[in-house]
C-alpha cells in the first residue's frame, strides 16, 4: 500500500506561493501570528517524510529559519541538481526524478510524505499525477506577481473538497484526487 504524498502549502489570495523576488516575508501577518499555527501542528502529526526541492531548501536555512532546521524529526529529501553535504542528520540530497524518489518513499511504511515546495517540484508532482490531497492555506494578501503556486499545465486534475475553514490566518481547503479519477502510480 501506498502511502500518501500531501501537497501543504501557504499561497496569496491571488495565487502565488513567493514574491516577485522568491521572498515569502508576507507570510508573517498579524493575523497569522495571532492564530499561532496549530493547523500546521497538526498537520506535522500524520506525515514523518518531507520532500523539497533544492531552493526551498536554501530558502529555509538562510531566510526563514537560519541557524535552526524547523523539522528535526523528519527525515527530508531535498531533490537538487548539484550536491550538498548535509549538516544535520536526517536531511538527504538527491539527484533523481522525483517520480522515482516517491516511488521508493511510498512502497515504504511509515505515515505521510509532505511535499512541502517549491514550484518546479510541485509542478513536476502534479504533471506526474503523484499528489493525493492538497492541503492550501489561502493567505489574506494580494501579492500582484510572483511566483505561482501552479503553472499551466494542459492537464486536468479532478479534485473533492474534503474540508475547508480558518488556520494559521489563513483559509485552509483540503482537496483529494477524486474517486472517479484513478491513481496512475509511475
Amino acid at each position: 500500500m501506498l502511502r500518501k504524498t500531501i501537497l501543504y502549502i501557504a499561497v496569496s489570495l491571488d495565487g502565488y506561493i513567493a514574491d516577485h523576488a522568491g521572498g515569502v516575508s508576507w507570510l508573517n501577518t498579524p493575523e497569522a501570528a495571532a492564530a499561532g499555527d496549530e493547523g500546521y501542528r497538526r498537520f506535522l502529526q500524520t506525515v514523518d517524510t518531507i520532500v523539497m526541492g533544492g531552493r526551498t531548501y536554501r530558502q529555509v536555512v538562510t531566510e526563514l529559519s537560519p541557524g535552526s532546521w524547523p523539522y528535526a524529526g523528519l527525515e527530508a529529501y531535498v531533490l537538487t541538481r548539484r550536491y550538498e553535504e548535509p549538516d544535520m542528520p536526517g536531511i538527504h540530497f538527491v539527484n533523481r526524478p522525483v517520480s522515482d524518489l516517491l516511488r521508493g518513499l511510498g512502497s515504504r511504511p511509515g505515515k505521510a510524505i509532505w511535499l512541502c515546495g517549491g514550484a518546479e517540484l510541485i509542478h513536476a508532482c502534479r504533471e506526474e499525477d503523484l499528489i493525493d490531497e492538497y492541503h492550501i492555506t489561502v493567505m489574506p494578501i494580494l501579492l500582484g506577481e510572483g511566483i505561482p503556486l501552479f503553472r499551466p499545465s494542459g492537464r486536468s486534475t479532478p479534485l473533492a473538497l474534503v474540508s475547508a475553514g480558518e488556520a494559521d490566518g489563513g483559509a485552509l481547503c483540503v482537496f483529494r484526487r477524486r474517486e472517479e479519477a484513478p491513481r496512475v502510480h509511475p
